[in-house]
């Protein structure tokens, strides 16, 4: 009982240290896309609509250019930073009525 035990520990460290190896590959990319995340979970529908009607016909800021931009330039990246936000900010606009 006690070996099976531990071998089981064995294989979720193994697997846990395989799963963190993976997603320290861009930290930057990683916090600002769980700070999306979170102000995505964090703001009222009300709060989503308003932000976007403001932001509609605007230009982007340079910050959110250069973003873009690095995203658009390394795929790596860019799947490691959609497969944090896409889930949770879909389903938030999907909520929020901002997409069908």
């Amino acid at each position: 009982m006690k070996k099976s035990a531990c071998i089981v520990s064995l294989v979720v460290l193994m697997c846990a240290g395989a799963v963190s190896a993976q997603a320290g590959q861009f930290p930057m990319a990683d916090m600002v896309a769980q700070n999306l995340v979170m102000k995505y979970q964090n703001s009222t529908c009300e709060q989503l609509w308003q932000e976007r009607m403001q932001k509609q016909g605007q230009p982007k800021s340079p910050r959110e250019q250069e973003a873009i931009q690095m995203l658009r330039s390394n795929p790596a990246m860019r799947t490691e930073v959609l497969n944090i936000i896409a889930a949770p900010i879909v389903n938030k606009m999907f909520e929020c009525g901002m997409i069908p």
